[in-house]
């Protein structure tokens, strides 16, 4: 479990986000929506310990985040960015990058490390462009690639910024697939989304922040029948059936 506790952070001292308590379950799908600016990101870096709080406490399994070295949060917590540079390297050796909190002072990977990259590109059907340039790929097989870093990294808790965001609705959607797979594989997972209705399907909490608050952190269901998302977001939502009934699909419109 991760817990936020009164836990307030920003940048220069300036306060982004504030009163922040919240308890992520194990092995769960949470999306944190919210308007440009309400702090979705800096709630992200600060609980993945890229951003330092202002004050409060984050915990890890009960344990408090600053009690871990770098090299052991490493190994317990991925981070995935939103905007990063396309580095000029194979897909094959982005993934061992994955690897490098395991490896010794050497840095040499050693047999399982090698296994556990062909594992993580395997699983993401990457086969065939393993010895490929990464700037060669499309931005939805580029993505594949990092979320392949990220499960060879092995960590119990991913974070992923706007994991979809410029990738066209397939793309979306096999990116969404895969982070439900991750899921299945035990993993808790904490992203910012900027589609409401991709939120309200993939995820089991949903995080809706305002001004830096927390207005409500509950399941789909219970946040969509609070009517919050529509008076955060000035908007008019529906629910619908889609194909199957027990699936359910989220329109929305302005008011």
């Amino acid at each position: 479990m991760i817990e936020l506790i009164n836990v307030s952070s920003g940048y220069n001292k300036i306060e982004i986000i504030k009163n922040i308590n919240i308890a992520i379950e194990e092995g769960s799908i949470n999306a944190i929506i919210g308007k440009n600016g309400c702090g979705k990101t800096t709630l992200l870096r600060t609980a993945s310990n890229l951003l330092k709080p202002l004050r409060g406490e984050i915990k890890i399994g009960g344990k408090d985040i600053t009690g871990f070295t770098n090299k052991e949060l490493a190994k317990k917590i991925s981070f995935l960015p939103q905007l990063r540079s396309v580095p000029d390297i194979t897909v094959y050796n982005l993934v061992m990058h994955g690897r490098y909190p395991y490896l010794g002072f050497s840095r040499t990977p050693q047999r399982q490390d090698k296994k556990i990259v062909e594992k993580a590109i395997k699983n993401m059907n990457l086969e065939k462009y393993i010895n490929k340039n990464v700037k060669e790929l499309s931005g939805g097989e580029r993505q594949k690639v990092y979320l392949a870093m990220v499960l060879a990294q092995n960590t119990d808790i991913i974070f992923l910024d706007e994991p979809t965001t410029y990738l066209d609705i397939n793309h979306q959607l096999e990116i969404l697939e895969i982070i439900k797979k991750l899921k299945q594989m035990g993993k808790t997972i904490v992203m910012v989304l900027h589609d409401l209705g991709n939120a309200l399907s993939y995820s089991d909490k949903i995080c809706l922040m305002e001004k830096g608050e927390i207005a409500i952190y509950d399941t789909p269901q219970t946040v969509f029948k609070s009517r919050e998302i529509d008076r955060v977001f000035n908007i008019l939502s529906a629910q619908v059936a889609a194909g199957d009934e027990a699936k359910r699909q989220y329109v929305f419109c302005l008011r």
